[in-house]
C-alpha cells in the first residue's frame, strides 16, 4: 500500500493507504475524501476530481497533457500551476507520501 495525504480546504489532513496501480481518485472514492467528486468516474469529463499537487510532488506525478490542461480550464476552483486531474495520477510505489490539497469548492 501507498500513503496518500490530502489536505482538505480548512487544513485538516486525511492520510489514507492507496492500492498500487489505481488512480488517485479510486483512492479518494475508496476513501469517502470529501471535495473530490469524480462525476464522469474517471474518464475526464468533468474535472470533479481536480487536486493541488505538493510543489515537491510534481515531478513524481508527470506532467498534464493537453486533454487534461483543457478540462482543467473547466474545473470549479482555480487553476494553478500544480493543478492536476486525480484520475489522470496512477498510483506507484515513487508516490509513497504524496500530499495533494483538496481545492475550496
Amino acid at each position: 500500500m501507498v500513503a496518500i495525504t490530502f489536505i482538505h480546504p480548512d487544513g485538516t489532513q486525511q492520510t489514507v493507504d492507496a492500492r498500487e496501480g489505481d488512480s488517485v481518485m479510486q483512492t479518494a472514492l475508496n476513501n469517502s475524501v470529501p471535495g473530490i467528486f469524480a462525476e464522469c468516474g474517471g474518464a475526464m469529463m468533468c474535472a470533479t476530481c481536480h487536486c493541488y499537487v505538493d510543489e515537491a510532488w510534481s515531478d513524481k506525478t508527470g506532467e498534464r497533457t493537453e486533454s487534461e490542461e483543457d478540462m482543467l480550464d473547466c474545473a470549479e476552483a482555480e487553476m494553478r500551476d500544480t493543478s492536476r486531474l486525480t484520475c489522470q495520477i496512477k498510483v506507484t510505489p515513487d508516490l509513497e507520501g504524496l500530499v495533494l490539497s483538496v481545492p475550496q469548492v
